[in-house]
């Protein structure tokens, strides 16, 4: 019977991912809610259990691929992807249009600029303040500051090793978990409570997954214009790292 099972959960691994995600989803907020009255998102705490579980799965496994090299959550290397990973950045852009941008004006569209090339220079500095002194390598880690997911987009487009797009995968998620714990207990001080400034928010942050956290344990109304741009954020990112900014980095490096 328990050999029955362990064939199914292994044939089914993508099935077996979305449950765990899911069952890690609840626990998250039930983390939030109970334990910490709400003053860290759930999302936040779901993250650092991701974390957590592909550390303690690697140590287990002696693999590579975290808990993905357990058999039964192989499902979690599809999951966690290229293929779906690029797939939600399409589909985060997808509804994107021209009369939305519009609406974010002049200051939404400065904040993308200033936010992007922000982050991409504070990774640059902090990867060659480790010793890292290839083009392309640079440019990934400061994709990574951006977000986790201009990190790997920008890694993959360079054609750098896996362990570096690993490493600005890893600055995206703490800048993601960073801005999740940070927003609410700034957003008074900073302003951060008008659809005006959440969408200027989220263009000089950028982390989708942050920001809309961040702005959900602040006041939800806020979440959707702060996602936006920061939607923006990212796929202008996409665009800009693994091509203008690769070119500067290797006229200047």
């Amino acid at each position: 019977m328990a050999d029955w099972i362990e064939k199914l959960l292994i044939n089914n691994g993508l099935i077996v991912a979305f449950l765990a995600v899911a069952i890690i989803t609840i626990c998250s907020t039930w983390i939030s809610i109970k334990v910490t009255n709400k003053k860290i998102p759930d999302s936040a705490i779901a993250i650092f259990i991701g974390l957590l579980l592909a550390y303690v799965s690697g140590k287990i496994t002696k693999g590579s691929k975290g808990i993905s090299d357990i058999p039964i959550f192989s499902g979690f290397g599809l999951l966690g992807g290229a293929m779906l990973r690029d797939f939600a950045i399409v589909s985060t852009a997808i509804g994107a249009r021209y009369e939305e941008i519009k609406k974010a004006g002049v200051a939404g569209m400065i904040s993308l600029l200033i936010g992007i090339a922000g982050s991409f220079t504070m990774g640059v500095v902090i990867a060659l303040a480790s010793g890292y002194h290839d083009p392309r390598t640079i440019t990934t880690i400061g994709a990574g500051a951006c977000t986790f997911i201009i990190g790997p987009v920008t890694g993959s487009a360079l054609g750098v090793d896996s362990s570096i797009i690993a490493l600005s995968i890893a600055s995206g998620v703490v800048k993601s978990i960073f801005v999740t714990i940070v927003t609410p207990l700034v957003a008074k001080s900073i302003g951060l409570n008008n659809p005006q400034t959440a969408m200027i928010f989220g263009g000089l942050i950028g982390t989708t997954s942050g920001v809309s956290a961040g702005l959900a344990a602040t006041d939800p109304a806020l979440v959707p214009y702060g996602a936006m741009t920061a939607t923006f954020y990212t796929g202008l990112g996409c665009l800009l790292c693994p091509s203008i900014f690769y070119y500067l980095v290797s006229v200047l490096a």
